[in-house]
């Protein structure tokens, strides 16, 4: 299928960020050329009038899992949130609750411009998310969260034996990765210190070296986090991540906000992936992450939503305009300029992902995923004179797109979503919502 982009105003983030006007040529999952104006011969032809033509975003910190939860678990510190709702929650989990919740957070990405996001399920049923994945066309990033650390805060419905944890983890990977012509790549995706033994960990980090496999996990998220690790290892988080060998640039590490000096100097030193989440961070009142200061140094970072029920949309506008916002007071109004944390949001998720060189900007060879944002909205307007990564960052919402391509496919246009039977899944949801909620006494 080759399918034309004519009059765009196209966004490549290339090496010299070059806006373009004209057109753009996808042939099956490629771009194949783009600029000017395009005469080839072509199967359709999609008119974007001046539109903003964009690299898909990409989000490295996402828990399909939990979309089902969005409104369950408002108002609550980190560590009550997980225990008092989202383990109950997760643990109650059945296939068909599971496959809901996925495919229901994949349809509000679409409907974002998101095509890529880095993924962490829970501890039972993964395969059904990783079938909404394939089936919805989205690329991903993901695993089965993996907690053997048995202690009393862990719902039974969670708890897993260190060998099962593994084998399950692994068999996965066997599976599924690289399914869905290489949408969904697999990543072994420990919850976090606190929930992991020593011996799993370290497991871990062997098989991810000899699968060449990412790791997926949070880390010095809260304070309450930090204490707890360093009472049962005695150490810091990233310094005990380091320990054990996982900390380097196939590990993904979402948030990282309470950091000494030496753990910024491992991150930086090690190239560790970081994924911010400034709206999960203001909203379980973690805290601000010092981004800033750790791009200065060389560290590598992204953007994401983190889950529905923390923030509680998968709004990668959002995330933009917040990554953007929340530093200025403390560092001024010219720390986190729009163009770079446009970037943040596109190139490096690419890069966090190891797909720098296919995905994160429009150019020819790369992967056409890619999303149409509209500028004729009132919020956005007047139009003209006016920086486009200004417009992106600070004026744009989630629903000035207007359509979404995922290797080479439209999974969304003029705001229908065109693989997910929208009505249908809402009635499954609400269904499946209410099922676990009984079957978790919440109710």
């Amino acid at each position: 299928m080759r399918i034309l982009f004519k009059n765009a105003n196209i966004v490549t983030m290339n090496s010299e960020r070059e806006i373009l006007q004209g057109d753009l040529l996808v042939d099956g999952s490629q771009i194949v050329a783009v600029g000017g104006v395009i005469e080839d011969p072509v199967d359709q032809v999609i008119d974007l009038n001046g539109d903003l033509l964009i690299p898909g975003l990409i989000q490295t910190h996402i828990h399909l899992c939990q979309t089902l939860f969005r409104g369950q678990a408002d108002d609550l510190e980190l560590l009550d949130w997980l225990k008092l709702r989202i383990w109950p929650l997760e643990g109650g989990h059945d296939p068909e609750s599971l496959y809901d919740s996925a495919l229901l957070g994949i349809g509000e990405l679409f409907l974002g411009g998101t095509t890529t996001i880095v993924d962490m399920e829970t501890v039972h049923h993964t395969e059904h998310a990783f079938e909404a994945i394939l089936t919805s066309g989205l690329r991903a990033l993901s695993g089965k969260v993996m907690m053997d650390d048995c202690n009393g805060d862990i719902p039974l419905s969670l708890q897993e034996k260190t060998e099962d944890s593994l084998q399950e983890s692994v068999d996965l990977f066997e599976k599924y990765h690289g399914k869905g012509n290489g949408r969904l790549e697999v990543a072994f995706t420990p919850r976090f210190v606190i929930s992991c033994t020593d011996s799993l960990l370290k497991e871990v980090s062997q098989l991810a070296r000899q699968k060449n496999a990412f790791v997926h996990t949070h880390a010095s998220e809260n304070r309450s986090e930090i204490e707890l690790v360093e009472s049962t290892r005695g150490m810091r988080n990233i310094i005990y991540l380091d320990k054990v060998g996982l900390t380097g640039p196939k590990l993904i590490l979402a948030h990282c906000i309470w950091l000494d000096e030496a753990e910024k100097e491992i991150l930086v030193r090690t190239k560790t992936r970081i994924s911010h989440c400034p709206s999960s961070n203001l909203k379980l009142a973690s805290g601000i992450a010092p981004i800033p200061e750790l791009m200065s140094r060389g560290a590598e970072v992204s953007l994401s939503a983190d889950g529905a029920p923390c923030n509680n949309n998968l709004d990668g506008f959002r995330e933009m305009r917040h990554a953007a916002l929340i530093q200025k007071p403390l560092h001024g109004p010219t720390v986190m300029p729009a163009r770079e944390v446009f970037e943040l949001a596109t190139l490096g998720g690419a890069r966090a992902i190891g797909h720098e060189h296919d995905l994160g900007s429009l150019e020819v060879g790369k992967k056409a995923d890619l999303a149409v944002v509209s500028l004729q909205g009132l919020h956005t307007w007047p139009n003209e004179h006016v920086d486009v990564y200004s417009q992106l960052v600070y004026q744009a919402v989630s629903s000035d797109v207007r359509l979404t391509m995922v290797d080479g496919k439209i999974v969304m246009k003029d705001r229908q979503l065109l693989t997910i039977d929208v009505p249908k899944l809402k009635v499954s949801s609400t269904r499946s919502l209410n099922r676990v909620l009984h079957r978790v006494g919440l109710v």
